[in-house]
């Protein structure tokens, strides 16, 4: 069992307490002083130690060793049994003449309480394209402006000195390759068409200074990826426009595990003071996350190794 981050007593001090008072080097009230704790305490390790030895100083659960009044496993099975009949809790309570209550705990311990869990699990579709360049995907993550430091940093609950509400979003747009894991980000004024067209008429014009042409462009279903401005420039480009599946941001994985990996090493890694000094600091994290970051999917290689740059190739292409 886990110990209480505050116990005053492990397994190994448990003990040696009560080895000091079984071999007459320090009486109960003592062994109370010296390990702090009360007499009573002292006297439950002792006795313990004295029948079980050294396996009986190991923390036990507190579950009852009986209990008299849990539903009967015919019942349980039973109401699980109607459960995949999918049955409401009323319907088996009624068919089981048990309480709703009892049907609903029940079903509870058995992972049965939603009727999607009686769905089979969906089967993992891991994919990755072979080329760099096949697809790209396109998100957009949401960040408050910065006036100070906030409850992230300093424990504050949000909300509880709120000085600067209304102070306004920035909207990080954000690219990835699907086959090399290149990443390309912006940090917009918000999240409209024109920004959208913008920011993708960027990514491509990067994706290409490193000699990668970009055939198919994966976007959600927000409104500036479904505009007719956003079409229009996927056409002049040249690009295949595919939406992810409605309500189903996994299918959108890699953008969405990307926005998770920038936030937790960028936006919120430290305390910021401002949006501007966050916003400068993101071209460094971008350029350590391609260039010099192992990246799990790619046998711990940077995601600039899938492009076959190295870093001679990188002082060559800033020169």
């Amino acid at each position: 069992m886990n110990i209480h981050k505050n116990a005053r007593l492990t397994p190994l001090r448990r003990e040696d307490m009560a080895r000091d008072v079984v071999e007459g080097r320090l009486s109960k009230a003592d062994a109370a002083r010296t390990y702090g704790v009360t007499a009573k305490v002292v006297a439950r390790w002792v006795e313990r130690f004295r029948i079980e030895g050294s396996a009986g100083m190991l923390d036990r659960s507190s579950r009852p060793k009986t209990s008299p009044k849990r539903t009967e496993a015919a019942v349980t099975d039973a109401i699980a049994a109607l459960r995949r009949q999918r049955l409401t809790g009323k319907h088996i309570a009624m068919q089981t003449g048990v309480s709703e209550a009892t049907v609903s705990r029940v079903l509870v311990r058995a992972g049965l309480s939603r009727l999607k869990d009686l769905e089979p699990a969906e089967p993992v579709r891991r994919y990755e394209r072979e080329h760099p360049g096949e697809l790209i995907h396109l998100d957009i993550k949401k960040l408050g402006r910065i006036g100070s430091v906030g409850h992230r940093i300093t424990g504050r609950y949000p909300g509880a000195v709120n000085r600067h509400l209304g102070i306004g979003w920035e909207f990080v747009h954000v690219c990835i390759d699907d086959a090399s894991r290149v990443a390309f980000v912006q940090v917009m004024s918000d999240q409209r068409k024109e920004s959208a067209v913008a920011f993708l008429e960027a990514a491509i014009a990067y994706y290409a200074s490193l000699g990668v042409k970009v055939q198919r462009v994966m976007t959600d279903n927000g409104s500036c990826y479904r505009s007719k401005a956003f079409r229009t420039a996927c056409k002049r480009l040249g690009l295949r426009q595919i939406f992810t599946r409605p309500y189903t941001p996994k299918t959108n994985g890699k953008a969405e595990r990307f926005i998770q990996t920038s936030l937790r090493e960028w936006a919120y890694a430290r305390a910021y003071n401002t949006s501007h000094e966050r916003n400068a600091e993101l071209p460094r994290w971008l350029h350590r996350y391609n260039w010099h970051r192992p990246h799990g999917s790619l046998q711990s290689k940077s995601p600039i190794s899938r492009l076959g740059f190295d870093r001679d190739n990188l002082l060559r292409l800033h020169t």
